[in-house]
């Protein structure tokens, strides 16, 4: 029996990676900057009803553990920064599933606290940015 080894290409993974998780996280991110604060925004019948905690959580979870068994590249910015996207995904959909009363009191906590909150989210569309310039722009380099 002879096994096909299929070489993966870092890079080519990274962008194809970037160009979905870039234009995705500056778009969601700065519109969740802009409306922070606003009224109705996360309010709590997101919470109230245990079916989306459910629906997010395990969206998250299976998002996130897709990113990890396809990405787990450490060289370079950009894979760095998908490869603890995937972590951090799984990580938030598993505590949304498990534990959902410790993230409605996170949301909780961090709505009276707008600059920066704001800001984190703005530094979020950034990187988003940053992801889609390496995923549709920039000419391929080693490591990145």
């Amino acid at each position: 029996m002879t096994t096909t080894s299929t070489a993966i290409d870092p890079v080519q993974r990274t962008r194809a990676f970037a160009r979905v998780i870039g234009p995705f996280v500056a778009t969601v991110t700065t519109i969740i900057a802009c409306r922070v604060g606003g009224p109705g925004f996360l309010s709590d019948s997101f919470f109230n009803d245990p079916m989306w905690t459910w629906l997010f959580g395990a969206l998250l979870l299976f998002c996130g553990l897709m990113i990890i068994a396809f990405h787990q590249f450490w060289r370079g910015l950009a894979p760095v920064i998908i490869s603890l996207f995937g972590w951090f995904l799984a990580l938030r959909g598993f505590v949304l599933l498990a534990f959902p009363h410790v993230m409605q009191k996170g949301v909780d906590a961090s709505m009276p606290a707008v600059g920066p909150v704001r800001a984190f989210f703005l530094f979020m569309a950034v990187v988003g940015l940053y992801l889609t310039y390496v995923g549709w722009i920039k000419k391929s380099a080693a490591g990145d």
